[in-house]
């Protein structure tokens, strides 16, 4: 798991793996409390991008003919990893984001919550055996992915996170945890980066559809990019 010991660049998710890379740039990302910096958020762009979707969709198909009872079971497999490390998970999000110690830990039991209480959703009817990018802001750096990706998994479409720069950290200790719980290489995968990895993902033929959690200011963004490519928009901001 992570560990705020030293400053350090985060990996990628991508097929069931860590996944180191070599960017031209950085972003600090800093405890916003004490300046602190805590590690790097690589700036990923379309190369990488296309990776995380190949990895995606390679996966799809057998994700897809997976009977919904087993996909939710899966999720479930995950929540209870996820409750297990509460603490630590809180303790994440506390340092990136600037909330306190019961802010956090709430955040932490709504994305158990929404893990229990996986299924489908309407936003993705259709998904089954495609690949949704999911991207969020730093408000709610887990939850807020989760709200996303917990109903497209549950509807049998494969994932590519890209969380917020800013606090990327909780959504990769999150991707280790669906590893040791069991969802299959690949179903889930984290980009790091900012509007160019978002760009990029948005230029992989193999991506049906993007959604967004957050701020309605950078949702309008991400829909501009998304819908300049082509791809579905989806969000509740």
């Amino acid at each position: 798991m992570i560990d705020n010991d030293d400053p350090l660049a985060l990996p990628l998710w991508i097929n069931g793996h860590a996944y180191l890379t070599m960017t031209d740039g950085f972003f600090d990302v800093r405890n916003p409390q004490t300046g602190e910096v805590l590690r790097r958020t690589p700036l990923c762009g379309a190369d990488v991008a296309a990776k995380a979707v190949a990895a995606a969709q390679g996966a799809c198909a057998a994700w897809a003919v997976e009977p919904t009872p087993a996909r939710a079971a899966l999720l479930a497999a995950v929540a209870d990893a996820l409750a297990g490390y509460a603490v630590h998970f809180a303790r994440l999000i506390g340092d990136e984001t600037g909330k306190e110690e019961a802010a956090a830990a709430a955040e932490v039991a709504e994305a158990v919550a929404l893990l229990r209480a996986a299924s489908p959703a309407a936003e993705f009817a259709g998904g089954a055996g495609r690949v949704v990018a999911v991207v969020n802001d730093d408000r709610a750096p887990l939850a807020g992915l989760l709200s996303y990706v917990v109903p497209a998994l549950a509807g049998g479409a494969t994932v590519v996170a890209k969380p917020s720069p800013k606090a990327p950290s909780a959504a990769f200790a999150f991707a280790e945890l669906t590893a040791r719980a069991g969802l299959p290489d690949g179903v889930f995968n984290i980009l790091q980066g900012d509007e160019a990895a978002i760009a990029g993902l948005c230029a992989q033929s193999d991506l049906g559809s993007l959604a967004f959690a957050g701020d309605a200011a950078l949702g309008a963004k991400v829909r501009a990019i998304a819908e300049g490519h082509g791809k579905a928009f989806v969000s509740r901001v």
